[in-house]
């Protein structure tokens, strides 16, 4: 096996470079009110290019696949929250609360568009239903993952707040809103977009890695650290690990109960298992205004680069078995 691919990447290391900055020089005062309008458009600038580079046709060419859909849909939105409520006995021993309600945060988030599609790819998968369930996925969550934020995590918290169209409003002017516009003007930049796929890459990860820095400097100057043990940590890279290993083991075994083809087995375990990063911070800055989200974020970060390690291994198990089995049928 190559360890290399455990070998955390660019991203992640400038994740944990943020994280650090944050902990040492966090911002504060008028500077903390200027960040978060720079943060707030930059995150209406990253929808807006996810929505020009998502391609009508492979939306159309996706879009009949129904049953397929329906199980990744039922997997990130039912199945994952119920895994994290199970578990929960299990877990608040072993975590502050605060954590605690950043794993369910993490159950009830839309799946990552990016990652799902380039792992599909890369394990020979259906591709054009990936670019379509990943997508329709990250919209719905809009609306739905503040539904569930009121109605599931509010029994463990007094802190969360209680549901209302505000909140969702919020979240369509700065996520959706932007994201039609990209999808509209498409015809036009399209073309511009690709050529500049390596250079708007920055533009993605500048974002998270400011909505990160943001978040952890409010945390940090809360007491972030002061209030969360070591042994949390380490329990929450633990169970983040255990939580990934009985999604994919769960798609795996659905998708051949189920009867889908080897392509569309490959497409609901990497579409059911991924969690949005991007999608993810933004809503909680929404969502839980006015607290310090740094500590509800945290299993989500944690989560993101466990689920892109390990399923980068998987992703290339897969492609050589079809290169194997492609290579008997010849």
């Amino acid at each position: 096996m190559n360890l290399r691919r455990f070998i955390p990447d660019r991203f992640t290391n400038l994740l944990i470079l943020a994280v650090l900055i944050a902990t040492v020089l966090p911002v504060q005062g008028q500077s903390a009110v200027a960040m978060s309008w720079v943060t707030n458009l930059a995150i209406a600038l990253l929808f807006f290019l996810h929505g020009s580079r998502l391609s009508r046709e492979a939306i159309i060419k996706g879009a009949s696949h129904w049953r397929l859909h329906t199980a990744i849909f039922s997997t990130t939105f039912i199945f994952f929250p119920i895994m994290g409520v199970v578990l929960g006995p299990v877990l608040r021993p072993f975590i502050t609360p605060e954590l605690y309600l950043g794993v369910l945060y993490l159950c009830i988030l839309p799946a990552t568009v990016q990652s799902a599609i380039a792992f599909t790819s890369i394990a020979r998968g259906n591709v054009a239903a990936a670019v379509c369930s990943a997508s329709a996925s990250s919209i719905i969550g809009i609306f739905l993952t503040p539904l569930l934020v009121a109605f599931l995590l509010a029994e463990y918290s007094s802190q969360i707040p209680e549901f209302n169209l505000a909140a969702i409003g919020k979240i369509v002017m700065q996520i959706f809103v932007p994201f039609v516009v990209g999808h509209l003007l498409r015809p036009w930049l399209g073309g511009w977009i690709i050529r500049n796929a390596s250079m708007l890459r920055w533009v993605d990860q500048g974002t998270i890695l400011l909505v990160v820095y943001a978040a952890f400097s409010q945390a940090v100057s809360e007491g972030l650290w002061q209030q969360t043990p070591l042994y949390a940590l380490i329990s929450v890279t633990v169970i983040s690990c255990i939580m990934l290993a009985i999604v994919l083991a769960f798609t795996h075994y659905l998708g051949k109960w189920v009867g889908f083809s080897r392509e569309d087995q490959i497409t609901l375990v990497f579409g059911g298992s991924k969690k949005s990063l991007a999608s993810g911070l933004p809503m909680a800055q929404v969502i839980f205004a006015g607290q310090a989200i740094g500590a509800i974020v945290l299993p989500l970060i944690i989560f993101h680069q466990i689920q892109l390690m390990v399923c980068a291994v998987l992703a290339n198990r897969y492609a050589k078995q079809s290169e194997e089995v492609k290579s008997r049928s010849s």
